[in-house]
């Protein structure tokens, strides 16, 4: 198995709104952030459609691991859906900076999920078979994903 390094198949850019915390259910903190649109690059382009949602739970630590859910509309008007699970992690302080919403150099945390794509689109089906791994990078804002294809 390898990951086709050389460069994403998709790049994800998912706008965010302000998350909402529904308390602490033992493994961690609960947080929501809403997913408020985006675009999508790549092999396959769109448009992210609203109403799609990150859950994260938030160890005492301050890393996260992450659940989001999320759709797509292609230009030609197909849908895809988008499922991913990952984690991110790194020093408290680059955490913390994180968590205030400030602009934080990749470089210093680590933020990987992988995703999975579900498609009632002909000319889109071998998405479904697809896994990607993504390298993500959280900005004021939104969210940056560049995704790889698992070969």
């Amino acid at each position: 198995m390898s990951i086709a390094a050389d460069a994403p198949f998709l790049v994800i850019e998912a706008d965010v709104s302000a998350p909402f915390e529904p308390g602490h259910i033992g493994a961690g903190a609960r947080r929501c952030i809403p997913i408020v649109g985006g675009r999508v690059s790549g092999q396959v382009a769109g448009e992210i459609i609203p109403g799609g949602a990150d859950w994260q739970t938030i160890h005492d630590d301050g890393n996260l691991q992450i659940e989001a859910h999320y759709a797509f509309r292609t230009a030609d008007g197909d849908i895809v859906e988008v499922i991913s699970s990952g984690v991110r992690s790194g020093p408290p302080d680059v955490l913390a900076r994180l968590g205030a919403g400030e602009a934080v150099d990749p470089s210093l945390y680590y933020f990987r999920t992988s995703i999975r794509f579900r498609t009632g689109a002909p000319r889109l089906a071998h998405l479904n078979w697809k896994l990607g791994i993504a390298k993500g990078a959280r900005r004021p804002g939104g969210v940056r994903l560049e995704v790889f294809e698992v070969l």
